[in-house]
């Protein structure tokens, strides 16, 4: 309980700051009249932060100061992904170094582009990119999971990071769309993955195995055989990623040699998680569990409300079947939803639910120009 009221006390205490104003959406019709969010404050970096290696006021996203982050991007789950990138640009001290690479799925109900507009209308000075995740190229190597959510063709694109980002890229954080930051992603970003670990994330040594795959699986010395000695589970929902490793060791390829595997053999449950174990675990860079404390959106069936780890809290993650927003519109919200509510963006109409006037204060202001980049990935075209 001190935990969550000391969290608490961070991420709402109040401030002097004016209320943030609504950005109207640019078209006046269509779907995007449906997702308004309103307009994040502008940040900008502490005089601490370091230059752009270029010299440029504007770092491109090749530039070796900057901190790159991956997440998914579509509708289903845009309330989302608004909130987690609030959160990470009010809790950095180098907000200007911070660049986003959003998958977006190329048949999202939707559509990418309106995607790109409303990430751009609600932080005008983001530096980002969005690319277009052909999710008929893999469907044929998805399987069915315990929950549908889980067979979503985003939830692998994490698996094709090092084809769809530029060879410039050789580090990048992966955030799912259901997480919050009340810290800076900095010091996630400066880990050092040793040897020749291609993953970082916190691990879970006494975590039951055989609860990840089937009978078919552990009845197969071949394939319960391939498992290293004491393995230890991960979630695949923060991850810290070597992605010059990543290509030159072909893990894209591995993790889809054991998707085939399953959809001959039916080897595990739990959508795209699995094959990272069966490729990574017990072979990752252990990172503090105050980075991802998940498991907050209940399990995959009731999604029943769950308490905080013991310890400190960087990074909260509402893993499972409830998510925060859903159960905030519902007025049936658990206790710890209540924490991911401050980074909120959403304007509901005026039909239902009361409209969001202020909220605490950003770490600063700027006046920087956007930065907005948009292309289909030529690896999925």
């Amino acid at each position: 309980m001190a935990a969550v009221v000391s969290l608490a006390f961070l991420v709402i205490w109040p401030s002097t700051c004016s209320g943030i104003r609504y950005f109207p959406s640019n078209t006046g019709e269509g779907v995007e009249r449906f997702f308004r969010f309103a307009e994040a404050p502008e940040y900008r970096n502490a005089v601490e932060c370091p230059a752009p290696s270029s010299g440029n006021e504007k770092a491109s996203f090749c530039d070796c100061s900057l901190v790159h982050i991956a997440m998914t991007l579509d509708s289903e789950y845009l309330r989302g992904s608004i909130a987690a990138v609030h959160s990470v640009l009010r809790h950095t001290w180098c907000p200007e170094s911070v660049f986003f690479h959003f998958i977006a799925g190329e048949f999202d109900p939707i559509g990418p582009r309106v995607l790109t507009r409303i990430v751009r209308s609600t932080f005008p000075s983001l530096n980002f990119k969005v690319y277009v995740f052909r999710e008929d190229a893999i469907i044929n190597l998805i399987s069915s999971s315990i929950r549908p959510a889980l067979e979503n063709p985003l939830n692998y694109a994490r698996n094709y990071l090092g084809d769809m980002l530029d060879p410039c890229v050789t580090r990048v954080i992966y955030l799912d769309s259901d997480v919050v930051l009340v810290d800076d992603i900095r010091k996630l970003w400066n880990i050092t993955l040793t040897g020749d670990r291609v993953i970082g994330a916190p691990e879970y040594c006494h975590a039951n195995f055989t609860a990840y795959f089937t009978n078919i699986f552990w009845s197969d010395p071949d394939l319960s055989g391939s498992l290293r000695k004491s393995p230890c589970y991960f979630n695949t929902g923060v991850m810290v990623m070597d992605l010059k490793k990543w290509r030159d060791g072909k893990f894209r390829r591995r993790i889809e040699n054991w998707m085939e595997v399953q959809r001959k053999k039916r080897i595990y449950e739990l959508g795209s998680l699995p094959p990272f174990l069966l490729v990574f675990a017990g072979d990752v860079e252990p990172v503090d569990h105050r980075w991802n404390q998940h498991g907050l959106g209940g399990d995959n069936v009731r999604g029943s409300c769950r308490s905080l780890h013991r310890g400190p809290v960087s990074l909260l993650h509402w893993s499972g079947k409830g998510k925060p927003w859903a159960r905030l519109d519902e007025k049936k919200p658990c206790p710890l939803d209540y924490l991911w509510e401050p980074y909120d963006l959403y304007k509901p109409n005026s039909r239902g639910h009361r409209l969001r006037r202020s909220h605490p204060q950003p770490l600063a202001l700027s006046t920087a120009s956007n930065s907005f980049l948009f292309e289909y990935s030529n690896y999925f075209i």
